[in-house]
C-alpha cells in the first residue's frame, strides 16, 4: 500500500530541510529536538501520573534518567527505555512522549535513560551504559514498579540496545523492540527500497554508524549486530517494523531468529508507516492505532 496519508506532509517538512548526514553531531541533535520536542502540541503530551528526573549508574559513571508513573494501585512492571537516533542524536525529551506512552499504556513504572552518545562516547559505550543502567535499576525495583517484572524497550538504535542488554542481563522478562537496527553488515532487500524519502535513510543510517563506531570496529560483535548473538533463552519480544523503512528487514530477521532459537515473538510490520511512526501519533490515526497496538501486545507480555 502507499505511505499512509496524514505522513505526507511530514515527510515534505522533513525532506525541505538539511538532511542529517550534512551535519554536525550537535546541529543534527538540535534538528531532531526541534521536530520531536520544539514541533509538539502541547495537548498531544500523553497525561501520566508523575515525572520526576533521577539517576542510574551506567558503565562509566551515574546517568541522567526520568522516572515514569502511571495511575495504578499497587506495584507494576517496571520498563527501561532506551531512547533511539542513531546512538549520536536523541535524549530524554525526545523520547517523552514514548515514554509517557508505554507507561499510560502498558500500566508500568518507566524509566528512561539518557546513556552516553556518539562521537564523544564511541562503541561500546552506548551498549555498555544500557546493560548497566538495566542492571542498576534490576536492583531498585522496590523503588521503581515494586513488584519483580522487569523489561526493556527502544527504537531504532534504543531497540538495538534493548535486544543487546536482553542477551546480558539475566532476568528480563520482556522485550520492546521498535524497528529495531539488528545487523550493520546485512544485505536487505528493504535498504535498498527504501533508502531515501521515508525520513530515515540510507546516508543517515551510515554517518551515524561512522560517528559510533571506530575504523577498527568489527561490525560483526553482537553488541552492535544483536542479530549476530547467542539468542538462547531470551526473554519474550514483541518486534514492529514499518513498511516503508530501511531497518525492516532486518527488524523481521531478528524477530524469526529469536523464535527460532524458541522466544515467543510477536512481529508485525504496519502497512504505509515510515520510521519513527511511534512519535507521529498526534498527526497520523494510523501511527496512533500502531502505538496503542503494539503496547497493548507487550503488556500482555508484563502480566
Amino acid at each position: 500500500m502507499p505511505v499512509d496519508p496524514q505522513l505526507v506532509p511530514i515527510l515534505q517538512l522533513i525532506e525541505s530541510g538539511t538532511p542529517l548526514h550534512e551535519l554536525g553531531p550537535d546541529e543534527a541533535r538540535g534538528s531532531f529536538r526541534k521536530l520531536t520536542v520544539e514541533m509538539r502540541a502541547p495537548d498531544s503530551v500523553v497525561p501520566v501520573e508523575s515525572v520526576a528526573d533521577t539517576t542510574v549508574a551506567g558503565a562509566a559513571g551515574v546517568l541522567p534518567a526520568r522516572v515514569y508513573r502511571p495511575d495504578a494501585d499497587g506495584p507494576v512492571p517496571t520498563v527501561v527505555l532506551l531512547h533511539g537516533g542513531g546512538f549520536v542524536i536523541g535524549d530524554l525529551d525526545t523520547h517523552d512522549n514514548m515514554a509517557r506512552s508505554i507507561c499510560r499504556g502498558a500500566q508500568s513504572v518507566v524509566v528512561s535513560v539518557d546513556y552516553r552518545l556518539a562521537p564523544e562516547a564511541r562503541f561500546p559505550a552506548a551498549a555498555e551504559d544500557a546493560i548497566a543502567a538495566t542492571a542498576d535499576v534490576q536492583r531498585r525495583l522496590a523503588e521503581f514498579g515494586g513488584n519483580d517484572v522487569l523489561a526493556v524497550a527502544g527504537d531504532s538504535a534504543g531497540g538495538n540496545l534493548s535486544a543487546v542488554t536482553a542477551q546480558h542481563v539475566p532476568g528480563i522478562a520482556a522485550q520492546l523492540l521498535i524497528y529495531p537496527a539488528t545487523d550493520v553488515l546485512g544485505d536487505y532487500p528493504s535498504r535498498v527500497e527504501n533508502a531515501t524519502g521515508y525520513f530515515l535513510d540510507e546516508p543517515t543510517m551510515a554517518w551515524f554508524i561512522g560517528q559510533y563506531v571506530e575504523a577498527d570496529t568489527d561490525l560483526l560483535d553482537p553488541r552492535l549486530s544483536p542479530l549476530r548473538g547467542d539468542l538462547a533463552d531470551l526473554p519474550p519480544a514483541v518486534v514492529v517494523t514499518a513498511e516503508f523503512d530501511p531497518l525492516r528487514d532486518e527488524g523481521i530477521a531478528y524477530a524469526e531468529a529469536l523464535s527460532a532459537a524458541g522466544t515467543d515473538v510477536w512481529q508485525h510490520t504496519w502497512p504505509g508507516l515510515i520510521h519513527g511512526f511511534f512519535d507521529m501519533g498526534p498527526w497520523s490515526a494510523a501511527c496512533q492505532t500502531a502505538i496503542d497496538e503494539t503496547i497493548a501486545r507487550f503488556a500482555t507480555l508484563l502480566r
